[in-house]
């Protein structure tokens, strides 16, 4: 398949930059035949007594800041620690970035450049260590909101609220799992007390809104993240599926991890790096169901909800979602989807 087909035109104005609010009022489309418009207040009407929900617990990290350098401003994006002073970022303009130049954060804080990689990112070294650097990033820093939306405004207070889950527990991730942001404190209560909630941990990373550069899509190179599924969980969702249960993941990044910790035929403790490419073709071994948010044209994330639920069926319901006018990408409307048997 080639990358082109996985594109589409999608009107400005359902570009969200906002969520709903409140959060779980939000349009949930149901990917069922035929096709179902619902709200998220509905989802635990689709959760079967057997069914187990699997969430990401990871916490978005205030890594966004701005710098200077010679009187210039520039956005800067902390997205990875390579070790205790040295980051992986992003800046913006990136052109005028000059090797082994220090950048001002404020406070007597400063990163030094040293090196420009391939992708675009930044090596940076930070004048402070590990610990009191990231307290100054949870101090001094805003959410890293996905680039289209930087486009449109700035990142402000309110995000801190908007862009994070009300169940994030581990500082870890650079975006947020997007389709977590529709619960609401008495829907997880709900499912935890029906006992039908697990978590887990994958750190979200950059590597999310990274575009494929080229109609080649084997070729594209997905940034490894970090994650954890505990051996309880892990004993949990084997109980859940040879009960005959179906299992849930909330967004994306849960579905990665999952997938990720499954091998030679069963599934695993898991903590360590995933950097997994899931495209059409790929066979699912653990989610059944995915709550997922509506994603960017000709993205690794189309790529992997087309392997899911089918491309015709994403099509059709794509389709949909733009005629009804639903809201999209991280701030928007979820979907229900159900795996191409």
């Amino acid at each position: 398949m080639e990358l082109s087909q996985f594109d589409f035109d999608l009107p400005s104005d359902l570009i969200a930059d906002r969520p709903v609010s409140p959060r779980e009022t939000s349009r949930m489309l149901v990917g069922l035949e035929p096709i179902q418009d619902a709200v998220f207040t509905d989802f635990t009407d689709y959760i079967g007594k057997k069914d187990l929900v699997i969430v990401n617990n990871s916490k978005v990290m205030p890594t966004y800041m701005i710098g200077s350098y010679e009187g210039k401003q520039f956005k800067i994006t902390f997205h990875k620690q390579i070790d205790e002073r040295r980051w992986l970022a992003f800046i913006k303009p990136g052109k005028k970035i000059k090797l082994k130049c220090k950048l001002d954060l404020g406070k007597n804080v400063s990163c030094k450049v040293i090196s420009k990689k391939s992708s675009g990112e930044f090596e940076l070294i930070t004048s402070l260590d590990d610990k009191e650097f990231m307290k100054f990033i949870l101090e001094k820093g805003f959410m890293p909101l996905p680039p289209y939306i930087q486009k449109i405004r700035k990142s402000d207070k309110q995000d801190f609220i908007d862009y994070q889950t009300v169940y994030a527990r581990e500082y870890g991730s650079v975006a947020a799992p997007t389709a977590g942001l529709h619960f609401n404190d008495a829907t997880i209560n709900e499912l935890k007390k029906r006992e039908q909630i697990e978590e887990i941990t994958l750190h979200v990373g950059a590597g999310t809104f990274m575009p494929i550069r080229n109609n080649k899509i084997n070729d594209h190179k997905i940034h490894s993240e970090s994650g954890t599924i505990t051996a309880d969980v892990i004993q949990r969702i084997k109980d859940c599926k040879s009960s005959g249960g179906k299992i849930i993941s909330v967004g994306t990044t849960t579905l990665r991890l999952l997938e990720s910790a499954f091998s030679n035929d069963d599934l695993h403790y898991f903590d360590g790096e995933t950097d997994i490419f899931i495209k059409p073709g790929y066979k699912f071994k653990i989610v059944d169901i995915l709550l997922t948010n509506f994603h960017l044209p000709k993205s690794s994330l189309m790529l992997l909800v087309s392997a899911f639920a089918g491309f015709e069926k994403i099509q059709a319901l794509y389709k949909h979602a733009i005629q009804d006018k639903y809201r999209f990408f991280s701030y928007g409307d979820v979907s229900l989807l159900f795996k191409n048997e």
